[in-house]
Order: C-alpha cells, then sequence, then structure tokens
C-alpha cells in the first residue's frame, strides 16, 4: 500500500506547489534595496524552491536539435525506429550525408529516464550515428505486455544490434554491462552478423565481489525475500500499467539522496543563496540538475529482484553460473568484438576493478583488441558526464570505435 500513500501525499501537495509556483513567476524580480524588498525576495525564493520540490515521472526532454561539427552547425531530430513495450529504439538523424560508425548507447533501466545520458550522447554525436535504449515507465506498461526480466533485457540488445546491422558498435554505461556482455557472449555463439565491432562497458559491476561499495555491501546484506517484502510494490489502478509489480522510481531516488543527504541539502541552500543573491546563472545550474534527477521512473519488480540476486549477490556472470533463457552465457565466446572498459578512480558505486573483470572473462579476444581506461579523480557520473569525460574519456571511447570500424578503412 506504500505506493498508494505516496500517490496521495503527492496529489494533496500539488495544489501548494502550483500557488508557490505562480506567485514565484508573478513576482519576476522582487529585489528593490530595501529591507522589504528583501523580506519578499527571500519569501519568493522559498516558494520557487519549494514549487519545484517535487518528483515528476515522465520523461525529460533530450533538448538536442542540433549539433557542431567542425565549424558547421548540423540539425539533428529524434526518430524512433523500433518500439516495444518496455523501450524505444531512439536515433538522432543528422542534416548530413556523413558515414558515420552506428552506436547503440546502452542507458541503464533506473530509477532515472534515459536523459540522464543526455550529456554523453551531445558528446558522441558529431562523430558517430548514435541510437539509444530510451526505456519506458514501467507504470505506464500494461500488464498484458506480460512480464521484463533480465533475459527480456538481453534480447532486447540483441535485437536492437540487428536493427542497426553489422559493423555497429555497443556503449554500455553502469547497470546494463552485465546484460550487455550476456548479450554479446549469445550473439557470438550464435555467430550472428550484428554482434557488434566493439562494446564498451563503462563503470559497470561485472564483479560485484571486487572491492565492495556501500551499495554491494547493502545489497548483500539482506535476503532477496527482503527486497521482494520491503521495495516492491503494485502501481496504483489510475496509470497505464496499473497492478504491475515495481520497484518505486521514488524509492531508488530516495536510497541515492540518503547515501549523499549532506551533499544534497548543501546543494538546495546553495540554489537558495544564489537566487536570494540575483545569481540566476549558478542557481539554473543546480535546479537544472535536479529537474532531470527528480524525474523518476519504475523498474519492472522481476527486473529489479533477478538483478540485484544474480549480479548483486550471486555473482552469476563472474562464477560463470549466469544463463540466458536456459543457456549457459560464455562470454569466451566473444572473439570478433573489441573490448574496451573504462573505471572511475573514486567512483563509490562501481569500484575499481568491477568493470575491470570483463577483461579476463573475454578471454577469446586477442591482446591488442583489449583495452583498460582508469579516469583519475572522478566519481561515478564523472565516467560518463562532465568535463572529464568529453575532454579525457571520449578521445579513448572514441579511437576504440574509429579503430575498430569498417569506415576506418
Amino acid at each position: 500500500m506504500f505506493y498508494q500513500a505516496y500517490q496521495v501525499h503527492t496529489d494533496l501537495l500539488e495544489p501548494l506547489r502550483l500557488i508557490t509556483g505562480r506567485l514565484a513567476a508573478f513576482f519576476t524580480d522582487p529585489a528593490p534595496l530595501t529591507s522589504a524588498g528583501a523580506s519578499l525576495r527571500d519569501v519568493l525564493t522559498a516558494y520557487e524552491l519549494l514549487s519545484r520540490a517535487h518528483l515528476t515521472h515522465e520523461r525529460p526532454a533530450y533538448g538536442i536539435d542540433r549539433i557542431v561539427v567542425g565549424n558547421r552547425m548540423i540539425a539533428v531530430a529524434e526518430e524512433v525506429v523500433h518500439v516495444t513495450p518496455f523501450c524505444n529504439l531512439l536515433h538522432w538523424k543528422k542534416d548530413s550525408g556523413a558515414r558515420q560508425p552506428r552506436v547503440l548507447l546502452v542507458a541503464p533501466m533506473s530509477g532515472h529516464f534515459a536523459t540522464l545520458l543526455r550529456g554523453t550522447v551531445r558528446t558522441l554525436l558529431p562523430d558517430h550515428d548514435v541510437y539509444i535504449t530510451d526505456w519506458k515507465n514501467a507504470r505506464d506498461v500494461s500488464l498484458a505486455h506480460g512480464r521484463f526480466d533480465l533475459d527480456a533485457f538481453v534480447e532486447h540488445l540483441i535485437r536492437f544490434m540487428e536493427v542497426l546491422g553489422p559493423d555497429a558498435h555497443m556503449v554500455a554505461i553502469c547497470q546494463p554491462c552485465v546484460p550487455a556482455l550476456a548479450a554479446v557472449a549469445i550473439m557470438a555463439e550464435d555467430r550472428n552478423a550484428a554482434q557488434p565491432a566493439s562494446l564498451t562497458l563503462m563503470a559497470g559491476p561485472v564483479d560485484c565481489r571486487v572491492n565492495p561499495t556501500e551499495v554491494n555491501r547493502l545489497a548483500t546484506s539482506r535476503p532477496i525475500e527482503w527486497f521482494e517484502y520491503n521495495l516492491i510494490a503494485r502501481v496504483p489502478l489510475r496509470f497505464g500499467g496499473g497492478l504491475r509489480r515495481v520497484y518505486p522510481g521514488f524509492l531508488q531516488l530516495l536510497a541515492f539522496m540518503t547515501m549523499n543527504l549532506e551533499r544534497h541539502a548543501r546543494s538546495h541552500l546553495d540554489m537558495y543563496n544564489n537566487l536570494r543573491k540575483g545569481d540566476t546563472a549558478k542557481a539554473e545550474a543546480i535546479r537544472t540538475f535536479y529537474e532531470e534527477y527528480f524525474a523518476v521512473m519504475d523498474l519492472p519488480a522481476e527486473f529489479f529482484l533477478q538483478t540485484v540476486r544474480l549480479v548483486f549477490q550471486e555473482y552469476a556472470l563472474a562464477l560463470g553460473r549466469l544463463k540466458f533463457r536456459g543457456r549457459p552465457v560464455d562470454p569466451r565466446a566473444i572473439s570478433r568484438t573489441a573490448l574496451l572498459t573504462v573505471e572511475g578512480e573514486k567512483d563509490d558505486i562501481c569500484s575499481i576493478g568491477q568493470t575491470l573483470a570483463a577483461q579476463e572473462l573475454c578471454s577469446g579476444v586477442r591482446p591488442y583488441k583489449k583495452h583498460h581506461y582508469v579516469q583519475m579523480g572522478v566519481g561515478h557520473y564523472g565516467v560518463f558526464s562532465g568535463r572529464r569525460w568529453a575532454a579525457e574519456i571520449y578521445p579513448v571511447l572514441r579511437n576504440m570505435i574509429h579503430d575498430h570500424s569498417r569506415l576506418a578503412a
């Protein structure tokens, strides 16, 4: 019943947020240099924060309609090229005739939408033909469409690579590193013509036995039954996925924020002070981040529970016990696909060594096609977003794709 209770609470607060938001918008410049003006500014700043301090459950816009390539501005447009009940395969079509390496960017199916990788996409676009797994919010997917588990995730990646066709590349970020590696292993074993030319795994939990983090310790501190009993709920009937069992996005966000509560509180205090001082640029940067961070999506219960059990508790892939539709998953079958693993020195979610483990598992890949890169000074999100990603990590990825693409020949 906790999902229903959350929804009732959210509905009750909605009128208050609407009122405070309109008040803040009405007084756009309440800052005359008087004590009364300063007081009014404080109140309206508080209204502004209150109106925005809530979760949303719809995917934000990517907002990418043009990119700079060299000294040219090129228009790009989103197009959905393949649809399943749980995911859209989204493509950025460029207003340019240049042939570039096709890249499938595998976004995490987590408590956030794939738009969290907006910056990753922007960086990739000038040099690549980019596709992304645009996962749908499970609370909007009808029960008539059935279950979505780890096997279904792997099947999606195989199908999407077939849509892209031969000589494409796969880049998986965080949680999907395990199903991505499994998908490529199955494709290699089946001699699928669409197996990727290269596979890049970034900050993913391939072997969680290595340097366990707080996230890993939490996952192993309770039996899987505890997670099912305490974290799984049914979607309220008012939504498209009514009665579907899910791990609610608001619970995952709460868990993430609790891990860094002091930092999030400090960020909101900084935004409040910046708004009071009229430093709108700094306030807008913080506000933009939290608008994305507070956009949450629900996960299918079976996918979440299998991921916790097989990846974080039983280390199934690392120990050679992972199966796909009853078939053993054997990364040693991979030989044609080049492998790049990327880690962040200060990653407190997926620590140093956990992604590197894929290099040993893929023993069939020749040494000259295997590369590992550690970025100093970055945490988890810095591996795929921000200044260090664009300036230092991306060139390594771009060179890897270029070196193993037929377009480079």
